[in-house]
């Protein structure tokens, strides 16, 4: 079974009211990286996937806000705005930019997690939701809505019959999937060119092909997709 220990990324200049809401919410069944600038966040966000993101809106160099209004370009993980700023003007601001909740300082703890489980609610849980919202695997995601492989910021080119494996993958990450599942509904996949388009799939996705990481054999059932 998958932890459901949400994953949240808390990104503040601020040390050390970063660490206690690190320890607040930790103690409130949440697992918290801490980051101290956006550019910290970015190298993070590019290795790991998160379920929420805290972000403060005055930091050194990218702001909240900005940062946010980037990462909606090709990133919709929920994001919720920590800030002195109060005035309906700067919370306008903000939700414009992208963020599902906006936070004023000083705040109460027992705010923020309610705040946080409520952004979290409204995510959805389905297989089927989960699908659109695609794989996340090291640098890389995959959006299985409209077939596009992410390298960070860089699109990956993919041929159809590989946008088919991952679509088929998405809907059963970290399951071993059979050949018969993954040809299943794909006109461009068939049983004598699966492994040809594994194989080059994974010349795309893994620093050592012939050691594959993410896209491993499971002998006598097939394939498994690793994702985050």
């Amino acid at each position: 079974m998958s932890d459901p220990t949400p994953d949240i990324l808390v990104v503040d200049d601020d040390r050390r009211l970063a660490q206690l809401i690190r320890r607040y919410l930790g103690d409130n069944g949440f697992r918290v990286t801490v980051a101290g600038s956006a550019e910290e966040a970015k190298g993070l966000l590019g290795a790991l996937a998160f379920d929420l993101l805290v972000l403060d809106v005055m930091m050194p160099g990218l702001s909240g806000v900005e940062l946010t209004r980037e990462l909606r370009k090709n990133n919709d993980v929920p994001i919720l705005l920590l800030t002195a700023m109060g005035e309906p003007e700067n919370r306008i601001a903000g939700l414009e930019s992208g963020a599902d909740d906006y936070l004023t300082k000083p705040f109460e703890p027992r705010e923020l997690v309610l705040r946080l489980n409520s952004i979290l609610r409204r995510r959805p849980k389905s297989a089927e939701a989960a699908a659109v919202a695609g794989l996340r695997f090291g640098p890389f995601r995959f959006d299985a809505d409209r077939g596009e492989l992410w390298k960070g910021d860089e699109p990956v080119k993919l041929a159809s019959a590989e946008i088919s494996l991952l679509r088929a993958f998405t809907k059963r990450p970290n399951e071993a999937v059979d050949r018969l599942e993954l040809i299943e509904g794909a006109a461009d996949l068939g049983p004598r060119t699966v492994d040809v388009q594994i194989t080059r799939l994974r010349r795309k996705i893994e620093i050592d092909p012939k050691f594959p990481r993410h896209l491993q054999t499971v002998r006598g059932k097939g394939y498994l997709f690793r994702a985050d």
